[in-house]
Order: structure tokens, then sequence, then C-alpha cells
């Protein structure tokens, strides 16, 4: 039996914020693939992307990209007001990743403020995780602190 797919990354969906999200666009795409009898989502790694922005050199083969967050999400939830969210890209057709480095952080920690940390289920991720999740969040800590410079530094 013969099946086909369509290679399309997350950041490619369409997107009101400058970049592809998991929200709505991603729900759409996957009932387009169904309708059209494709078998396969093919997409490429989902990691936080390093300099260059590249999704071959993430900083971790575990952790999520959190540029694809859906921002609309946040909106639901009441952890961003609609007007909080910067969405200042001038194409359509490619990531500015210097403005969504700028911008997506400083949209993301509002939500994180309003967020409560009890949430059983963040607290069940976080047990579920710290296999890994501690040193990552220590690694990208000191790579804040230290301005983004390269860990052998």
């Amino acid at each position: 039996m013969r099946s086909s797919g369509i290679l399309l990354h997350i950041s490619s969906l369409p997107s009101k914020y400058g970049i592809g999200s998991y929200g709505r666009e991603a729900y759409r795409f996957v009932d387009f693939l169904e309708q059209s009898e494709q078998t396969y989502w093919q997409i490429l790694p989902l990691g936080p992307t390093s300099y260059g922005d590249s999704p071959y050199q993430t900083f971790s083969a575990f952790a999520n990209n959190p540029y694809f967050i859906d921002l609309d999400s946040f909106v639901n939830e009441k952890l961003l007001r609609k007007n909080e969210i910067i969405a200042t890209f001038e194409s359509p057709r490619y990531v500015d990743y210097q403005q969504l480095y700028q911008e997506r952080f400083v949209v993301l920690k509002k939500a994180f403020r309003r967020f409560n940390i009890e949430d059983d289920a963040y607290l069940q991720f976080i047990e579920e995780n710290k296999r890994w999740l501690n040193d990552y969040a220590l690694f990208m800590a000191i790579k804040i602190k230290y301005n983004s410079a390269s860990w052998s530094t």
C-alpha cells in the first residue's frame, strides 16, 4: 500500500504573531491532511533554537521551542490580554527571528506571572520531566545571565 505526506515545519504555519504555533492553524492543517488523504506530517525538530535559529541546532533534545506556544490559548486562559501580545512583524512570508527573540519572551513572562505554579498538571509535568528539566533550566538561566555566550566561554 502506498502512502504520502507533507513536510511542513510548525514555524511555517500561518500566524498573526510572526511564526507558526501549535494553535488553531496546526489543527486546521491536520484536518487538511486528513481530507486530502495524506498519511504523514513530517516536521523538523521542535527544540528551542540557538544562534542562527536552525531547528537542527537546539539547546535541548527534550525541551520545546517557546516560539511555538499558542498565544491565543493564553488569552483564552486569561494569562494574557490580547493587547499585551507584541506582534510587529513586517512580513507574512518570513520569520524575523531577531524581532521574535526580543519580543516573545516579554510576552511569555507576562503570561507566566499570572500562571498558577501550584497547578497540578504543571507540578506533574515537572515531576515527570525532572530527569532533564532542572539541568536545562539551569543551563538557560546561566546563558541568559551571560548574554547568550557560548557554553564553552
